[in-house]
C-alpha cells in the first residue's frame, strides 16, 4: 500500500494546540506526514514547541501513519492513544441542527498537499495496489482494493456504475465533527478537516453506507483487527482539530484501546 499523501496542518488562525503541532512538525521535532508542505505556517512561542502535549500528539500521529500505511503498530501505540484520549474534552454533542455541508466544509474535494490531485483520488490511490491512473495523472482508473474496514477485496474500475463500490469515509464523520466542536472552527479549518488524509479512508460502499455519521460508541469497522487503528485515527483527528468526545464515545474508544495488543 502506498503511503498517505501529506496534508497541511497549519493556518494563520489555528487554535493553540494545532498551531503548536504545526510548529513542532515544521521544526523537525518529528515527521508528521511524509512530504508535508505546510501552508500558511505561523510560528508558535518557543515554550509551546517543547510542549509534551504537542510532542505526544506528533508521536501518536507518526504511529498511526505507520499502522495505517504499513500495518505496523509500535508497542506503545495503544498507550499513547489512551494518553491523548485522556486529554480530549468530554461533553455532550451539540443539539442537532441542519447544516449546509458545502457551505460548512467546502465544495468538492481540495488538494491539501499541492500535488495537483484532489484528496479523494489521493486517498483512492493510497489505498490500492496495481493502480492504473488516468492520463491526467490523478484519477484512479483501475486498482485492487482491500478494504481495511471489512476485509473485502474489490477490483476497482472507475465508472458511473462501478465507482460507488469504493467510497471515501470521513473517519470522524463531518456531522459528528460539526456537533463536537467543528462549528467553532473557521471555514478554512473545516475545509482542511474535510480533506485531511488522516481523516479519509477508502472503504467498500456498503460499509460507508452502514456507518453513516455514527461515532465509536455506535459503530466500529466490521473487521475487528482494524479497531485499534481506526479509533486511534479518530483520536488524532479530534485532538488535531480541537474537537471533543462524548462520554459514551470516550468510553468506547478506551475499551477498544485497552484491548489492543
Amino acid at each position: 500500500m502506498l503511503p498517505f499523501p501529506a496534508s497541511a496542518h497549519a493556518a494563520a488562525t489555528r487554535r493553540s494546540r494545532r498551531r503548536t503541532l504545526a510548529a513542532v512538525a515544521v521544526a523537525g521535532v518529528a515527521t508528521l506526514l511524509v512530504g508535508c508542505t505546510p501552508l500558511g505556517t505561523q510560528s508558535a512561542p518557543a515554550e509551546s514547541a517543547a510542549s509534551p502535549e504537542a510532542s505526544q500528539l506528533v508521536a501518536l500521529t507518526d504511529e498511526v501513519e505507520a499502522a495505517t500505511t504499513y500495518g505496523e503498530a509500535s508497542t506503545s501505540f495503544a498507550d499513547d492513544a489512551l494518553d491523548v484520549l485522556g486529554k480530549l474534552d468530554i461533553a455532550p454533542r451539540d443539539e442537532w441542527e441542519e447544516f449546509d455541508r458545502e457551505g460548512s466544509f467546502g465544495e468538492g474535494w481540495q488538494d491539501p498537499d499541492g500535488n495537483g490531485c484532489d484528496a479523494r483520488n489521493d486517498a483512492l490511490a493510497a489505498s490500492m495496489t496495481d493502480v492504473d491512473l488516468n492520463r491526467d495523472g490523478c484519477r484512479v482508473d483501475t486498482g485492487v482494493f482491500v478494504d481495511p474496514y471489512s476485509g473485502d477485496e474489490i477490483d476497482f474500475e472507475r465508472g458511473p456504475d462501478t465507482s460507488p463500490l469504493v467510497q471515501i469515509d470521513h473517519v470522524v464523520a463531518l456531522a459528528n465533527a460539526w456537533r463536537t466542536g467543528a462549528k467553532e472552527l473557521t471555514f478554512v479549518e473545516r475545509v482542511e478537516l474535510s480533506n485531511d488524509p488522516m481523516n479519509l479512508q477508502a472503504t467498500a460502499g456498503w460499509v460507508n453506507d452502514d456507518k453513516k455519521s455514527q461515532d465509536a460508541a455506535n459503530w466500529l469497522p466490521p473487521q475487528e483487527s482494524y479497531h485499534c487503528t481506526y479509533v486511534a485515527r479518530q483520536i488524532v483527528v479530534k485532538a488535531t482539530y480541537d474537537l471533543w468526545v462524548t462520554q459514551a464515545e470516550h468510553d468506547a474508544m478506551r475499551d477498544v484501546l485497552e484491548g489492543c495488543a
